[in-house]
């Protein structure tokens, strides 16, 4: 499914004031910009990167810890977008009872081949203080790296930008990927909201179930992933068998109080107990 940016941009007619030049971009700067899900594909392992340190890294030293990837493919410098994006996934994550580095981890990835390890530092120290959690550090990664090599990432993921001459700036969407610990794409949610409950049933998905609690398993059975809409929606059918079961459950523990109750009040009653034993054996004098 081919998510384009214009149904970015026509929802982004709410932030239009703080919009730059977004009413001057041609039609023509739209073509091969937006996300295709590639769901079941993988990411490549030998896709290089430098982190934040200035180091050179391959992906697959995010892989294969026993922990899903979240993605956020985004530049530093953008001057609305991206920002919206980092700022709703950190408030996001804020509110998890997992922790990036142990649960999880996320990477960041720059688009701009002209953005530097040191940029990249500085945003990731930004958005440390406002996720509030220094030991979370280890576990969230921001990434830069040559056009070649981000642009293969991109296409592994399906996620496709184009850099605007006229506005310069870089025409992309927003989207988090989610990866399981083996780079299998795994599930994507679209936009620049994205609560607890949606990272966490995505979290969950990309993790095989090896992550969270019984109550985070019976959540994710209630809620279904919409490929349409890039986000979890209600299971009724779901919903309405764990309220049968859990009805079931009621009763039955209603039923048992009863009857013990019932049994107690006869043992202590001489007179039900005479006419129990009556009944068990009427020819008794």
């Amino acid at each position: 499914m081919k998510i384009t940016l214009i149904a970015i941009l026509l929802s982004g007619l709410l932030l239009a004031p703080y919009a730059k030049a977004q009413h001057n971009v041609p039609p023509e700067a739209l073509e091969n910009v937006g996300v295709t899900e590639k769901l079941g594909e993988y990411a490549g392992g030998d896709i290089r990167l430098v982190n934040e340190h200035g180091e050179e890294v391959l992906l697959e030293q995010y892989l294969n810890n026993g922990r899903p990837l979240m993605l956020a493919m985004v530049y530093f410098e953008c001057p609305m977008l991206c920002n919206l994006i980092l700022q709703g996934m950190m408030k996001g994550v804020s509110e998890l009872a997992w922790q990036p580095g142990k649960e999880f981890d996320i990477l960041t990835v720059s688009i701009s081949p002209t953005e530097t390890p040191e940029l990249a530092m500085a945003n990731k120290q930004m958005y440390l203080e406002r996720l509030g959690n220094a030991d979370a550090a280890d576990g969230i990664h921001f990434l830069t790296g040559t056009e070649e090599e981000v642009r293969r990432l991109g296409d592994q993921v399906g996620f496709y930008y184009q850099w605007n001459e006229q506005t310069q700036e870089y025409m992309h969407g927003s989207t988090l990927i989610f990866l399981s610990e083996t780079g299998r794409i795994s599930r994507y949610l679209h936009g620049i909201d994205y609560p607890e409950l949606m990272l966490r049933n995505a979290l969950f998905d990309a993790a095989e179930g090896r992550i969270g609690s019984t109550m985070d398993r019976l959540v994710l059975y209630c809620f279904q992933y919409d490929a349409a809409s890039g986000s979890y929606v209600p299971v009724a059918v779901n919903i309405m068998k764990l309220g049968g079961v859990a009805t079931l459950m009621l009763l039955g523990v209603f039923l048992g109080f009863f009857f013990l109750r019932e049994r107690k009040k006869s043992q202590h009653n001489p007179s039900i107990q005479y006419r129990q034993e009556n009944r068990d054996n009427p020819n008794k004098p």
